[in-house]
């Protein structure tokens, strides 16, 4: 549900109208979702959602004015921005989710993961395509990793395509060090436990466990679940 007890309100940005029918008529059908608007750039995109105030923002990369990157580091502190993008590429994931991305889905990926990725994000989590996920992390945790050969090729050259062609950097360290409970914490959700699996496996309470996870990502500086589980890998291969 969105917020209140009304459906999760939805607005998707694509510069191609075919794939933005296309999710609308995915999503509208669902009973917990509404499409609210449509934008074909990114920079409408920013200010509709300015005055519309969605619940989520499905936002792909490619896009005029301003690409999908850049729409999420603007809106990530106001609603759910889902980057889904045909773009395959491991530097745009990282990029995305650093600018605080709720999820990352391949177009190809299909309309189940789609509706899914909404409901995780309103959920507090992010999905990420199956297909990107394994690799997504091995990258993070790589210091030092070199962006691939002519990323930038054809790509367009908004603020956050040109951040993606950047070496990623290095998680900070935390502004306090986390508790043995907190860390516990996040190496279970690094190992894709939910709240409700982390609850049961230590005998708390999901509420106890979404607490100490709002502390973690305070600590650490991350700004959702995807967040944290690149900290914990970035933390083991540091200890290698």
């Amino acid at each position: 549900m969105g917020s209140g007890t009304g459906p999760v309100r939805i607005l998707i940005a694509d510069d191609q109208a075919d794939v933005r029918s296309a999710f609308r008529m995915i999503l509208d059908v669902q009973p917990d979702m509404v499409v609210v608007a449509e934008a074909a750039d990114g920079a409408a995109a920013v200010a509709e959602a300015r005055r519309l105030r969605p619940d989520v923002v499905l936002a792909d990369i490619r896009m005029p004015k301003l690409d999908g990157l850049e729409v999420t580091r603007q809106l990530a502190d106001q609603c759910k921005v889902i980057v889904v993008t045909t773009f395959d590429l491991d530097e745009y994931v990282h990029t995305a989710l650093r600018h605080g991305a709720a999820g990352f889905l391949l177009k190809r990926s299909g309309p189940v993961l789609l509706i899914e990725a909404v409901r995780a994000a309103m959920a507090g989590d992010a999905l990420i395509s199956p297909q990107v996920t394994v690799r997504l992390l091995r990258h993070m945790a790589l210091p030092g990793a070199e962006p691939k050969p002519g990323l930038r090729t054809g790509l367009g050259s908004g603020p956050g395509v040109k951040a993606a062609a950047a070496a990623p950097q290095p998680t900070a360290g935390p502004t306090e060090e986390l508790t043995t409970r907190e860390r516990e914490i996040a190496e279970l959700v690094a190992d894709g436990a939910t709240n409700a699996e982390i609850g049961a496996g230590l005998f708390i309470s999901p509420g106890t466990v979404k607490n100490h996870l709002a502390n973690v990502q305070r600590k650490i500086g991350a700004r959702n679940r995807v967040g944290i589980a690149a900290w914990v890998w970035e933390q083991t291969v540091g200890r290698q």
